[in-house]
């Protein structure tokens, strides 16, 4: 029986954020994507590059929001703007994108050293620093590091919360663990 070649983008990606999340990035290959659409690894590659270009599309939007974010904590006009900015902003990206983040779910540090996602390092770097509110006391940069490294990594445990109870519930859990700025 041949195989047939998905019929669009979104069947592979969808296959793959699958795969990624039960497996993780680097457990998963080409093959495997291919295996689950029900296709070659031709096919696949037919579509995508490499897999590099299916998880910068599946999480284009994702990164598109952090970007923003990072751009508007730079244009905070204190510490304490940029902290809320940082928390609010962090918290809604958390929210709308628990499913990208959670198929990243023990990889982020990995990838962000990859060079398709290493400017995203330094809007890492400002988002915990306006987090802290307090960059140069450790045990600020602690609390920011810990707070952003939690959310992340139980983003896969929220997707069965409401938005609009996940938000209110993150936004005072970070509140409360961060040292005010000023």
């Amino acid at each position: 029986m041949a195989r047939a070649i998905p019929e669009t983008h979104d069947e592979i990606l969808a296959a793959a954020a699958r795969r990624f999340a039960a497996n993780g990035y680097r457990g998963t290959s080409l093959q495997d994507i291919a295996r689950e659409v029900g296709c070659s690894k031709a096919a696949v590659l037919y579509h995508f590059a490499n897999k590099e270009a299916i998880l910068t599309e599946l999480m284009g939007p994702a990164i598109a929001v952090f970007q923003a974010l990072g751009d508007r904590i730079a244009r905070a006009t204190d510490p304490a703007d940029a902290q809320r900015v940082a928390a609010e902003g962090f918290v809604d990206l958390a929210v709308r994108f628990r499913r990208e983040i959670a198929v990243l779910r023990g990889e982020l540090p990995e990838l962000l050293e990859h060079p398709a996602f290493a400017h995203l390092q330094r809007i890492s770097e400002r988002l915990i620093d306006a987090l802290a509110g307090h960059p140069e006391r450790p045990s600020a940069r602690i609390a920011a590091l810990v707070l952003l490294a939690g959310i992340s990594e139980a983003c896969g445990e929220f997707l069965d919360i409401d938005d609009d109870v996940l938000r209110p519930a993150l936004l005072a859990l970070v509140t409360r663990g961060l040292e005010p700025a000023g």
